[in-house]
């Protein structure tokens, strides 16, 4: 330290005669305090620097996420610390009806689906160093207006589509990404049909929609009709059209999630209302889809309601996870097979609240967020990389209702 004020004393006198001598022919002269005052601001810098330099790499770490309310009007913001493990809730984000949401590939830009009437779709920008959004555009997915609204919206980056599963109206439709994030008028729609004997399939219910690594099929599993379609679609034009036939499940199973193993050959199916999941065999070429293996996701010895919830899988595909809402407000773990994508049971852990809805995995890997919608929490897991298990860190986050779990 006294090197460092040496050589800023040094500096500041160096500074100070030059001043003087390009001044001669003014009546300049520094008083003491002044010079007093530089070196005070020069010995300063590097530690208040060094403080910026902290506050800035502790901010870097924070990680912007919203979490949508079930049947609410609004979205809630928060920050996640991926190294400390930690999230903190800065409030109303936005006030919108959220079923469901999702994050633009690459422009700071989130979509919001909502549950009113019409499906309506909100595209916000996002203030990445605030976390506040603005409204840029919305459009409606369901221009019949049907009660009720969507179920879940996803993005085809190549296409740049969002792709939307209109639960209330039975409908699949694809919606043009505008070039400033925002929303166009749907592209295509799709109009399915069916039911099943369960008091909720009294009609079409799509769930859920995904397009295959091929980017030739969008897989809608649609709760209503047991049935998961199988459409084709041009990512070109964003066209959907009717395609091969679709997998039929048992009456009363009620399809909601599906998912393709990283390895492309293999398709997970969950069902909602018999909390079943299904390996299913992926035929690129032809789109269809054939049982490979079906495993309960509720325990052996369960006897309450079954709801199958949500389910998704590690990056590396080595392990899937799906939770059980029903009365038994579980998660289970399951290792898959890398080659056959084939399911074993590794753990069966409680959620940490009540009716986990629905979970995001960070990007690290090392993090599952649970929204826990009946308890009105989102609980955080940390995650074993190599045996795939969770851990509760015994840290929640108040939400009302949360639904839905975006890192923006």
């Amino acid at each position: 330290m006294a090197r460092l004020v040496a050589r800023l004393c040094s500096f500041a006198n160096r500074e100070v005669s030059a001043t003087m001598s390009d001044s001669a022919n003014e009546d300049w002269r520094p008083a003491r305090r002044q010079v007093l005052g530089v070196l005070a601001a020069s010995a300063a810098a590097p530690v208040l620097l060094g403080t910026q330099g902290a506050n800035a790499s502790s901010n870097s770490k924070q990680e912007l996420l919203y979490v949508g309310t079930w049947r609410g009007t609004q979205v809630t913001g928060a920050r996640f610390d991926p190294v400390g493990g930690t999230m903190t809730s800065f409030g109303v984000a936005a006030q919108v009806n959220s079923s469901w949401q999702v994050k633009h590939p690459s422009m700071p830009v989130l979509y919001v689906g909502s549950g009113d009437a019409g499906g309506t779709v909100s595209a916000f920008r996002v203030n990445r160093s605030t976390g506040a959004v603005d409204l840029i555009g919305q459009a409606t997915s369901d221009s019949a207006g049907t009660p009720g609204g969507l179920s879940y919206i996803g993005i085809d980056r190549p296409s740049g589509t969002v792709l939307v599963a209109h639960f209330a109206a039975g409908l699949t439709v694809a919606m043009p990404i505008l070039d400033d994030g925002g929303i166009g008028s749907p592209a295509s729609v799709v109009v399915h049909t069916g039911s099943g004997p369960h008091p909720r399939q009294t009609s079409p219910h799509p769930h859920h929609v995904i397009v295959d690594p091929s980017g030739r099929f969008a897989l809608v599993p649609d709760l209503g009709a047991d049935r998961v379609f199988v459409h084709r679609f041009d990512r070109r034009t964003r066209a959907l059209s009717d395609g091969p036939l679709p997998y039929a499940v048992q009456p009363g199973s009620g399809p909601r999630r599906v998912l393709f193993h990283p390895h492309g050959r293999t398709v997970y199916l969950l069902n909602e209302l018999t909390a079943d999941l299904h390996v299913l065999d992926w035929n690129a070429r032809t789109g269809q889809l054939t049982l490979g293996q079906s495993l309960s996701v509720v325990a052996p010895d369960y006897t309450g309601v079954k709801s199958g919830g949500e389910l998704g899988m590690s990056r590396d595909g080595r392990f899937v996870y799906a939770t059980s809402r029903g009365s038994e407000n579980a998660i289970v773990v399951f290792a898959a097979d890398r080659r056959t994508g084939r399911l074993t049971v590794v753990q069966r852990i409680p959620s940490g609240g009540l009716t986990p809805w629905s979970f995001t995995i960070h990007r690290s890997n090392r993090w599952m967020l649970v929204a826990n919608q009946a308890s009105s929490t989102v609980n955080l897991f940390s995650i074993d990389p190599r045996s795939g298990k969770l851990t509760s860190t015994g840290t929640s986050m108040p939400v009302p209702n949360p639904d839905c779990i975006t890192f923006a």
